[in-house]
């Protein structure tokens, strides 16, 4: 049985003393799980938590599949079990993908389903999040951390973001990045090619 420690209050008998550390995950529930998760645009988004081996707890992988990929897709799960070694493994489905809702946008929208997932492993006590992206979901977690670090975007308004705005994108921030194959002009926007330019 683990032993507790008692910490003494210097206030009155009775008196209850909080502790400014998160529990560890070592009290929580060690059983994988399943659940639907929603964007801040409101699309459902299917997603699984590994608490994998490491006892620690703190460590979480996010597994960001590429285009036409889902989270039960075999090599999805290989990946996710080689992680799950050395932390604990938040897989899920893209829009448009597996049992996710909503559609497809090859990358654009794909980062707030990031962000959600992101923000379930912080909701579930994970302290270090690591995002790990193949191909689409290469190029979604390099831009999820670019929209999402510590000194994100600007609201839409034109002036700084609102406390709920930086709650919401402090949830949702990354501390790694791992990004396999990313397609590097998936976000390319140049003119149409004209009939009869040059010098393309």
């Amino acid at each position: 049985m683990p032993s507790r420690i008692a910490h003494m209050s210097p206030g009155p008998a009775g008196h209850m003393t909080r502790s400014s550390k998160s529990p560890r995950l070592e009290t929580a529930s060690r059983a994988p799980s399943r659940r639907f998760l929603r964007t801040a645009d409101g699309v459902t988004i299917d997603a699984a938590h590994d608490p994998g081996a490491e006892s620690s707890g703190d460590l979480a992988f996010i597994v960001a599949h590429g285009f036409t990929g889902d989270l039960d897709r075999p090599h999805v799960r290989r990946a996710a079990g080689v992680l799950a070694r050395r932390g604990a493994v938040v897989t899920f489905s893209f829009r448009g993908h597996g049992a996710s809702g909503g559609r497809s946008t090859v990358g654009d929208r794909e980062v707030l389903d990031l962000a959600a997932a992101v923000a379930w492993a912080r909701e579930l006590g994970h302290t270090r999040i690591v995002t790990v992206g193949f191909s689409m979901g290469g190029s979604v977690v390099l831009r999820h951390a670019a929209l999402y670090g510590e000194k994100g975007p600007q609201s839409g308004t034109g002036g700084p973001e609102s406390a709920r705005e930086r709650e919401g994108r402090t949830r949702a921030r990354t501390d790694a990045v791992v990004s396999v194959s990313a397609p590097a002009r998936w976000y390319y926007r140049a003119r149409p090619p004209c009939g009869g330019c040059t010098g393309w």
